[in-house]
């Protein structure tokens, strides 16, 4: 039997968040729960979060896992909190010691160990979770950073900002530790699962003005993806993707992002003042 998956849009980052569920033992997961923040007042809320918790709650859901597609960069992790209120294990790709490597000392973060243990799983290709009667499998998918997977369970496949709608087309691959021709083979390895596997993004950006979607099918991308479609090449990919990275700025949240994300959702340690702080570094990006 395939999985139950509800979504829920965040307008403000045109994020995508999933409660994926087994219908016969009532397990849960959740895919990228988004922390709200609001960087001109630097005030955190909780809506989102609660708003998938009372989903869980309505439903009769046993929540199992937060499962984080990577560490992302625009918009602030509600991992951390969900696991807080109802003790929920986190699951990241393994390389995700990568990338505190690389955005720890950024920060200063000395209580960042770079070594993934602020998440409670870390998994790699080819490992599997249960999920009540069903399996989550994962494929390493790395281009747009080096810690994204991509979540099979069942039909579906949960491929994070890998691969977006078929209208919008593919992930940026400009940050630290992207690569634009390794996103193309992780593209490729998505779109080599069966044509009727569900697909589900973790944005949508709406193009056109048309409403928020964020299902399709390996079918419908290699057929109509706007970066990727069947008849594009690794060469023409790359040389794309690099020309439309070199306009784009870097994401609002990034810096506030990375930060928290990188702590599993955690806020930076409290001050001696036992004040918070959320750090900018001059020229970092």
């Amino acid at each position: 039997m395939p999985p139950l998956v509800q979504a829920f849009f965040d307008p403000a980052t045109s994020t995508v968040s999933y409660i994926v569920s087994d219908p016969q033992s009532r397990q849960a997961a959740i895919v990228d729960p988004v922390l709200d923040f609001d960087p001109k007042a630097a005030r955190i809320t909780t809506t989102s979060a609660d708003r998938l918790l009372a989903h869980i709650a309505d439903q009769g859901l046993a929540l199992t896992y937060v499962l984080e597609t990577h560490a992302h960069a625009d918009h602030l992790s509600a991992a951390e909190l969900i696991r807080e209120r109802t003790g929920a294990k986190i699951v990241i790709g393994a390389h995700i010691t990568d990338v505190q490597k690389t955005f720890g000392p950024l920060f200063d973060a000395e209580d960042v160990r770079a070594d993934g243990s602020a998440f409670d799983y870390l998994i790699d290709e080819g490992q599997t979770l249960p999920l009540g009667e069903l399996d989550i499998s994962v494929l390493h998918t790395p281009g747009h950073t080096p810690a994204c997977v991509t979540y099979r369970i069942g039909d579906a496949a949960f491929v994070g900002d890998t691969l977006f709608m078929p209208d919008y087309g593919t992930a940026r691959a400009d940050f630290p530790g992207g690569d634009a021709a390794v996103l193309y083979r992780s593209i490729r390895k998505i779109l080599d699962l069966p044509p009727e596997t569900r697909i589900f993004v973790g944005h949508d950006y709406q193009p056109a003005g048309r409403e928020p979607a964020w299902e399709t099918t390996v079918a419908a991308e290699r057929e109509g993806n706007v970066h990727v479609h069947d008849s594009v090449g690794e060469a023409e990919f790359v040389a794309m993707r690099e020309a439309r990275d070199a306009t784009l700025a870097a994401p609002t949240l990034i810096l506030p992002s990375l930060q928290v994300n990188i702590r599993a959702g955690a806020l930076p340690p409290a001050e001696p003042s036992g004040r918070v702080f959320l750090r900018l570094p001059v020229n970092a990006i």
